[in-house]
């Protein structure tokens, strides 16, 4: 047994729970939620039944029935005097990635891999027998990558050297060697709600208490509460997404950016900057990257080609202070021993072309956020749709909070989505879902109409008294 999540722990994670009737199905799929997105990780003790019957105001049979569910779809064990726990997802559960049968998957907020990567990968590969003469991972970086990475921040107009960046397996594996090298046990660290959920994850995983400041559709970022965060709690670490915020799609104002640099630096306060999709413009238009100036070992920006060009690229980066950068390398041997070569001169041939990718990128985009807003319109009107300027999702505001159930309704229908409290860091967020629109539009209308279907189904199941209860506190 790795965990063990109390009552009030669960209670908060479950947010609006009580959806459906009967009550102990409506708690037994909130807890299944949460074990499909890894919110509860496998081998992690649940509350003893009583004490969670207290703490959601339940009898204790309501909360056997929801185990006694949980044991027959094999989400949960029980053991005599040893209590319950979560178990491994199963090959066949519907909360793995279903391939096959009409199966639509919008967990993953990716794109399909720029048309061009074959071809890169293909004339990469004529070259191995260079390739294999070498160690065949670099804890650094190939020299000719990192100058061309700090190449493109100088175009930014951030000046950058070689020395100042280090090549990581991916953007995840930069926060994580952040995470691990800044931050100690207990350490408070600012960062939107809602949020990137595996950067939170990764923090979290480090020890570090989390700080969330809201961002709105309407609103941004709340600067006036991300300043008084900062000032009273002394954040050792920030993280941000300035450009196409994930899951908002939501871009900083030239204002918001100076605002919270100049709170940061006043607190002593890192800033890790996720530019992962900064480059992801449908029709925004470009905008300085902001946080300039000031002492260079407080802004750490963190980019990569997961969602430029393929997921299945795992080549990332951090531009950071040489210091750090030193220090980040001493410590990475405990996380990974380096980056494949491979993918290290994939990257290289490919970002020269980074303006022709960008561009196919924003083609791509348009046409699945253009077909998704237009479908949503059609079938779920009450719905509120925002019309994100670039990124990879929409953070839709449902009429009614009911986004859990609404997922597993659609679930169970071969829709695979993650919820909105999935992005929360403090609880919340049952009114809304986020929508990626990478996939191909006529798998986008097909995901639509099967989600007003769901809709009225879950709509038409909730529990009056507990819809009203839930709209009067979001």
């Amino acid at each position: 047994m790795d965990s063990r999540v109390s009552a009030r722990a669960l209670t908060a994670a479950l947010g609006g729970w009580r959806t459906r009737e009967p009550a102990y199905e409506a708690l037994a799929d909130g807890i299944r939620l949460l074990c499909l997105d890894n919110r509860l990780a496998p081998r992690t003790a649940l509350p003893a039944e009583r004490e969670l019957a207290a703490m959601l105001h339940l009898s204790r049979s309501t909360v056997a029935a929801a185990y006694r569910s949980l044991r027959d779809t094999g989400h949960i064990a029980s053991l005599r005097g040893s209590g319950s726990v979560t178990l491994p997802l199963r090959r066949r559960d519907p909360g793995r990635v279903i391939s096959g049968a009409g199966a639509i998957d919008l967990q993953q907020a990716s794109p399909p891999a720029w048309p061009g990567l074959a071809g890169v990968m293909a004339d990469v590969a004529t070259s191995s027998a260079a390739l294999v003469a070498r160690s065949g991972y670099d804890v650094l970086g190939r020299p000719d990558l990192r100058e061309a990475i700090a190449a493109l921040y100088t175009r930014r107009g951030i000046p950058t050297t070689a020395a100042e960046i280090l090549v990581t397996t991916g953007a995840q594996s930069a926060i994580h060697l952040l995470s691990a090298v800044l931050l100690g046990r207990g350490d408070r660290v600012l960062i939107e709600t809602p949020t990137y959920p595996h950067a939170a994850d990764a923090l979290r995983r480090a020890g570090a208490r989390l700080v969330g400041v809201p961002v709105t559709i309407d609103d941004g970022w709340d600067i006036e509460r991300a300043e008084q965060a900062l000032s009273r709690t002394l954040p050792v670490l920030a993280y941000l997404m300035p450009d196409f915020q994930n899951p908002t799609g939501g871009s900083m104002s030239a204002d918001e950016r100076a605002a919270i640099h100049r709170a940061a630096e006043r607190a002593g306060t890192i800033l890790v900057l996720d530019e992962t999709t900064a480059d992801l413009d449908i029709d925004r238009g470009p905008v300085a990257p902001g946080f300039a100036g000031g002492d260079p070992a407080t802004v750490v920006r963190v980019g990569s080609l997961g969602k430029t060009v393929w997921g299945g690229l795992r080549v990332g980066w951090i531009r950071a202070e040489g210091d750090l950068v030193r220090r980040l390398v001493a410590a990475r041997s405990s996380h990974d021993l380096g980056t494949p070569e491979f993918e290290q001169a994939v990257a290289s041939r490919l970002l020269p072309r980074l303006d022709e990718i960008v561009a196919q990128r924003s083609h791509l985009l348009k046409a699945g956020r253009d077909s998704l807003i237009s479908a949503l319109g059609q079938r779920i009107p009450e719905w509120r749709v925002p019309r994100a300027q670039g990124g990879v999702s929409l953070w839709i505001e449902l009429d009614a909070p009911l986004s859990a159930a609404l997922v597993m309704d659609v679930r169970s229908r071969g829709v695979l989505l993650s919820a909105g409290p999935r992005f929360s860091v403090e609880g919340g967020h049952d009114r809304h879902l986020r929508l990626p629109f990478t996939s191909p539009s006529d798998d986008l209308e097909r995901a639509v109409d099967l989600l007003a279907e769901a809709w009225a189904r879950v709509r038409a199941g909730a529990p009056i008294a507990s819809v009203d209860q839930l709209e009067s506190v979001v």
